[in-house]
């Protein structure tokens, strides 16, 4: 039996949460098309008949603007050194005059000193015409001596089997370490948080997506039914605005969205309530920051 930790790093937006649902084959990490979607670590444990693995999603790595940012590029590093296996993931779409030599930097400079089995995951194989690919993997190959490089479409599960196939291969021997029911160390009410600041994200441009946070202040299971109040922290009048939407429209979508994913993902009904404030750079907060979860 194989047991060990897959730790998955990388620069924002090149499908890092996406490949997580991918491999557990269920939704516990949001997706966007926005940079910076994932905040926190999320843990997710696939239970497979030669091996259990725990799958580490991170904040992606990035030049920090404010000290959310700062904190978040802080938990992807602290995590790298947990993982028995690597995942750095990469965007094929970009050209290799833009390979992520960052990411890698960052990599070598964390496993200085442990010795780690490192993966190259060339993801979004979906988007590039394959006599691009060979080349490009040729270019990453010589950045870092990597157990393997494999080319991947987390969207379409192309080479997904394969990476899995690797990962089994590169971890250690040992019994399982979580109970065989265990999908995510997300409660219900980190995920319904989330499912609102997705739908925020897919709703809003520009600034607003960066800017907002979601704080659940009610969480109550009655039978087959969650009643849950939810305010929405934003750092400007006009943000909120955006967010509200003319007569409330945007922000009715958002909630009527975010509750059928809650339904989908709960298995229960979901009374839903949402509040809009303004919070004056809310970002830069260290209290809140913690009290928020980052």
């Amino acid at each position: 039996m194989k047991s060990g930790t897959v730790v998955i790093i990388g620069r924002p937006n090149v499908g890092k949460s996406t490949l997580l649902n991918r491999l557990l084959g269920e939704k516990v990490a949001i997706v966007s098309n926005k940079p910076q979607t994932t905040r926190t670590r999320i843990l997710g444990v696939a239970h497979l008949p030669e091996a259990q693995i725990a799958f580490l999603d991170t904040p992606g790595l990035h030049r920090p603007q404010d000290r959310l940012n700062t904190r978040m590029v802080q938990t992807t590093l602290d995590t790298v050194d947990a993982g028995d296996v690597v995942y750095v993931v990469a965007d094929a779409a970009r050209r290799t005059a833009h390979l992520d030599q960052a990411v890698v930097q960052e990599v070598r400079r964390a496993l200085k000193n442990h010795e780690r089995q490192v993966l190259l995951v060339l993801n979004k194989i979906d988007m590039v015409r394959k006599p691009l690919l060979l080349p490009l993997l040729d270019a990453y190959n010589r950045l870092y001596p990597w157990t393997a490089l494999i080319p991947i479409s987390a969207k379409t599960g192309d080479g997904v089997d394969r990476l899995l196939a690797a990962t089994v291969e590169a971890l250690p021997e040992g019994e399982p370490r979580y109970e065989a029911d265990m999908l995510t160390d997300q409660t219900m009410r980190m995920l319904a948080a989330e499912l609102i600041r997705e739908q925020i994200l897919h709703e809003t441009e520009e600034e607003v997506p960066h800017s907002v946070a979601v704080d659940i202040e009610e969480f109550k299971e009655e039978g087959g039914l969650a009643r849950i109040g939810a305010t929405v922290l934003v750092e400007k009048d006009s943000h909120k605005g955006i967010l509200i939407g003319q007569h409330g429209a945007r922000l009715k979508r958002v909630g009527t969205n975010a509750r059928l994913g809650m339904e989908r993902l709960f298995g229960m009904k979901v009374f839903l309530q949402l509040w809009v404030k303004v919070r004056e750079e809310w970002r830069q907060d260290e209290r809140l920051l913690a009290e928020l979860g980052y």
